[in-house]
């Protein structure tokens, strides 16, 4: 986990903004890309960010 404070997108429940910090997993999508996983604050969920 990181504790950047740089946005990876938003929560695609809520719209609240999730930021790097958040971030829980991070893996490599089939297309080479990385994928990411968070913890919206909001929601109290894990979400992937749009």
């Amino acid at each position: 986990m990181t504790n950047d404070s740089t946005a990876l997108g938003r929560c695609p429940d809520c719209g609240e903004e999730i930021e790097a910090y958040q971030s829980l997993i991070e893996f490599e999508e089939a297309d080479g890309t990385t994928g990411v996983f968070a913890e919206c604050y909001s929601c109290d969920e894990v979400v992937r960010p749009e």
